[in-house]
């Protein structure tokens, strides 16, 4: 796991961010969340209106986003609650990202399925193209940070990069959609492998394989 730790207060911060507010359309955006929750659990709105600023200011850096501080007093202020509150929510979920990142955050699942699949190669690859965890590469482009499961075990290894997933990797296979990003292009979401749509068995089914057909009740024969 990359070490995570909000970025220092400083003039430099406050001179940059010190003056966020929303965006018309997201102001309205912020309110149609706010409304969504009850009279006096206006504070239950903090995680969709952090995941609206970080959009924000990702939308104004050109990179996936993240949560200066300012920005997050910001939210606090809107939600009448302490800004340590909104700071412990911002750094528990890694969804928030509470330092400067790049156009494209790789993160790698680096958890058991992931690492018996590959995922150190997948790893090794992003060092060799000058990528190294918690830090941006010189051009702005890679931000690379290790996590924990992400829920794609089934399709193993796998990389998130901002709002994608990458499934059933290889080195080869990664390195295709990091040139495609940083050319411009979209590469295809979701598994990697010819012949896989999603997380069916590869090939003719081994197990179960009266419920190809319909929904079969093998509890009789068991």
């Amino acid at each position: 796991m990359s070490d995570r730790h909000p970025e220092p207060d400083s003039s430099e911060l406050r001179a940059r961010w010190g003056g966020f507010v929303w965006t018309a359309e997201n102001a309205e955006k912020a309110k149609e969340i706010i409304a969504r929750y009850p009279a006096g659990r206006q504070r239950s709105a903090v995680m969709p209106l952090l995941d609206l600023a970080q959009r924000q200011v990702g939308a104004e850096t050109q990179t996936q986003g993240w949560l200066p501080l300012p920005v997050m007093e910001y939210v606090a202020g809107q939600l009448e609650m302490p800004v340590i509150r909104v700071l412990e929510v911002a750094t528990f979920y890694m969804m928030y990202n509470i330092q400067p990142v790049g156009r494209f955050h790789v993160q790698v699942c680096g958890t058991t399925p992931c690492m018996l699949r590959g995922s150190d190669e997948i790893m090794a690859a992003c060092h060799k193209r000058g990528m190294h965890l918690g830090h941006t590469t010189d051009d702005g482009l890679f931000t690379l940070t290790e996590v924990e499961c992400m829920g794609n075990c089934a399709s193993a290894p796998m990389v998130q990069i901002n709002d994608d997933n990458y499934e059933d990797l290889t080195a080869e296979s990664l390195n295709h959609i990091l040139d495609e990003l940083a050319a411009g292009r979209q590469p295809k979401t979701g598994t990697q492998l010819p012949g896989r749509h999603t997380v069916e068995p590869v090939g003719a089914l081994s197990t179960l394989t009266a419920m190809a057909e319909a929904n079969h009740d093998y509890r009789g024969e068991w």
